[in-house]
């Protein structure tokens, strides 16, 4: 696992291992980053439910403004710092996807580029999507990037893209 482009390309990265981690394919990222590409420079970040934070690196490396990592599990977080070693900007929370929200609503923290892949089977994307809509944690123009197998949405929010890559989707919200 590494990232595959931009300022910290070929990076290899660790916590693929740890438990309820599932990292981004490769060909995932490599496709789902041409895509948002013009999104990313100078943009405020959140990569949710972090796990290795490839996601949140990949866009940092790309010339993000800053990244907020956030994961509930501690050997995540300790695998985040070992990630993020040597990169500006980067906010590590260890906290649960609900609590770390309602502190970006108190304190007033909105993004421009949002990342949800949490663990599949906890069906979290929905009612994430749903918060991050109702308290406005979202930029004008930013966008929301969902990957996951199976689970149904119930938002109101503008679907820019969707693209299956085997058991795999991705669907791309606009505000």
């Amino acid at each position: 696992m590494r990232i595959i482009s931009g300022k910290y390309k070929g990076r290899k990265l660790i916590g693929d291992n740890i438990d309820g981690t599932r990292p981004t394919m490769d060909r995932v990222k490599e496709s789902l980053f041409g895509i948002i590409q013009n999104n990313i420079k100078d943009s405020v970040c959140l990569d949710l439910f972090a796990g290795s934070g490839s996601l949140g690196i990949e866009a940092l490396s790309m010339g993000a403004q800053i990244c907020y990592f956030i994961d509930k599990n501690i050997k995540v977080i300790d695998a985040l710092k070992v990630n993020t070693k040597d990169i500006d900007n980067v906010v590590l929370i260890h906290n649960n996807y609900i609590d770390a929200l309602n502190y970006f609503k108190e304190e007033k923290i909105k993004f421009d580029i949002i990342f949800l892949d949490p663990p599949y089977k906890d069906n979290l994307i929905n009612p994430s999507l749903k918060y991050i809509k109702e308290n406005n944690l979202l930029n004008k123009d930013g966008i929301i990037i969902c990957e996951y197998e199976t689970e149904k949405f119930d938002i109101d929010l503008e679907i820019i893209k969707e693209k299956k890559y085997g058991s795999k989707n991705i669907r791309i919200y606009k505000n």
